[in-house]
């Protein structure tokens, strides 16, 4: 008896599955696709920074500085800035050199994923120095920090008045 009842369990469990899905006769497959699009990598700055003087020093930030890589992959960036002089103009003209300018960003604000390492001590950028470096990318990141100034002040030479630089800041 109780194989029967095993054996009932078995055709009826069998004709349920063929009537709920019967054998497939013919059938047509689709190749479905869809494209994501990704965006730029960007870096935007304030306009205009005022640095205070104290001694032979001119200090300050440039703050927020601010990468935005919407490229949604994994490769990484890396962000430089980079130092005009700082000029005086007539009747005194005066010019302070790009290599009395050292920068250092502070700790980055990031939002995704992204691991954004800062340089370690401030940096001559005097030419295009890397200033934070953005590796284990994965998607949409943004890092956001203040870019710490330092101007130093030729000892002889510097006549008071308005001294006026540009720092580039790039990303790639």
């Amino acid at each position: 008896m109780r194989r029967s009842v095993l054996a009932s369990a078995a055709a009826a469990s069998a004709l349920a599955v063929a009537v709920i899905a019967p054998g497939v006769s013919n059938a047509a497959d689709t190749t479905v696709t869809f494209t994501v699009t990704g965006g730029a990598l960007t870096i935007t700055a304030p306009l205009t920074a005022s640095l205070t003087v104290s001694g032979l020093q001119a200090t300050g930030g440039i703050s927020d500085v601010v990468v935005s890589d919407q490229r949604l992959g994994v490769l990484g960036w890396i962000a430089t800035a980079a130092s005009s002089p700082f000029n005086k103009p007539a009747p005194d003209p005066v010019s302070i050199l790009p290599t009395n300018v050292t920068y250092q960003g502070t700790v980055a604000d990031v939002t995704g994923t992204a691991l954004v390492t800062r340089t370690p001590l401030p940096v001559i950028i005097a030419l295009p120095t890397p200033v934070q470096t953005a590796t284990l990318v994965l998607g949409a990141n943004t890092a956001t920090w203040t870019g710490d100034l330092a101007v130093t002040l030729p000892p002889v030479g510097v006549v008071a008045g308005l001294y006026t630089g540009t720092v580039t800041h790039s990303v790639a």
